[in-house]
């Protein structure tokens, strides 16, 4: 539903395959999940949805306090980062979190687990 009003540079889930350990682009997408385990030491997990699949982020303890009020409350997000490919598991390493304007009325919720 938003595509078209993305920037060319936000990578689609399927295509993450594609990319190399330690590069650095720009995922977006509906969020679905937010992980904040006890054991995580403030650190927390996003799932995002986009047309094509679902990408996951880490995002450290210092940047959830930078942006805690989008990572909590915006439905859409688009998350920069880096590339962390280990043991044929990829998540993108959250350096900078926005959230993802939408013209579109959509309703959803994420499942969270604070």
């Amino acid at each position: 539903l938003l595509r078209a009003d993305l920037p060319n540079d936000i990578w689609r889930a399927a295509e993450l395959e594609q990319a190399r350990h330690g590069d650095h682009l720009t995922i977006a997408g509906m969020v679905i999940c937010r992980q904040r385990p006890g054991t995580a030491k403030g650190h927390v997990f996003i799932s995002l949805e986009d047309e094509t699949g679902i990408s996951n982020a880490f995002v450290p303890a210092a940047t959830f306090e930078k942006h805690r009020l989008t990572l909590t409350q915006e439905k859409f997000l688009r998350i920069q980062g880096r590339v962390q490919k280990v043991d044929n598991v990829l998540s993108i390493y959250a350096l900078d979190i926005q959230p993802l304007p939408t013209t579109a009325t959509i309703t959803t919720h994420s499942h969270d687990f604070h």
